[in-house]
């Protein structure tokens, strides 16, 4: 199984997350390309510190909104998102590239991952994006459209499933601003965990056990405790003779 994390995702002198301390325990680091959050110099941090912890660096790309840090639908020309995707990809790749890294893989961030996962227009241009960029593989939720529309370009889809985040028995995630949508429990996320790497289920807030195939889960950085909680959570893979390594090399 791999752990992710989104990573970078501060701004000149404002950081969000202890970076160094998670990039111990995660085995893929998402870092944000500058539009949502990140800029410059804290890129290229993060792609040393991951380079040498030997994390794999993808491309957490998202609408170009610090202000909103990316959590607001924009309704963009399609061809202009595909365009500022791609220009997120490089600009992180230039970065990696100067410490001895690659970008392996993209992810969508914030509301382009929530719209991505069900409009087929949105999905589509971080398809291209991800094409564009040589191919790379595609971070996102099992069952979405976005898997649909990268499976059909003939790229590599991984499964991505939330430690902390309340599901819907659709497969779909809980709103943030709906009851149910964050798990604060270190132990029910532990739990949680092990059973999404040993069965690939989970049990939604309505009570179903619904499917969740994953490859990678995500351990949200921005969040109280949240080194100690992915510390916990690896330690549980570790006790669950579960293997933990990046997806990509």
């Amino acid at each position: 199984m791999d752990l992710n994390a989104d990573l970078g995702e501060g701004f000149g002198a404002w950081r969000l997350s202890d970076d160094q301390a998670l990039l111990s325990v995660v085995t893929s680091a998402n870092v944000a390309c500058g539009f949502h959050a990140g800029d410059a110099a804290t890129m290229r941090r993060v792609c040393a510190l991951a380079a040498s912890s030997g994390v794999a660096v993808g491309a957490q790309v998202g609408y170009r909104d610090l202000a909103g840090f990316g959590r607001r639908r924009i309704e963009y020309a399609l061809d202009e998102l595909r365009d500022e995707i791609i220009y997120q990809v490089g600009a992180l790749s230039a970065l990696a590239a100067s410490e001895g890294t690659a970008v392996r893989y993209v992810k969508p961030h914030g509301a382009l991952y929530n719209v991505a996962a069900v409009d087929d227009g949105q999905a589509s241009a971080v398809v291209s994006a991800a094409v564009a960029c040589g191919r790379l593989p595609v971070l996102c939720q099992p069952g979405s459209r976005l898997a649909a529309l990268a499976s059909a370009a003939g790229l590599r889809v991984v499964g991505e499933g939330f430690a902390d985040r309340g599901y819907l028995a659709s497969g779909r995630l809980v709103a943030r601003t709906s009851p149910g949508a964050l798990v604060t429990s270190v132990d029910e996320v532990c739990a949680r965990v092990v059973r999404l790497a040993t069965t690939g289920t989970l049990v939604a807030v309505t009570g179903e056990t619904i499917s969740l195939p994953v490859e990678s889960i995500c351990l949200h950085g921005d969040t109280p405790g949240a080194v100690e909680l992915a510390r916990a959570v690896r330690a549980a893979l570790a006790t669950a003779s579960v293997p933990v390594a990046p997806f990509a090399a």
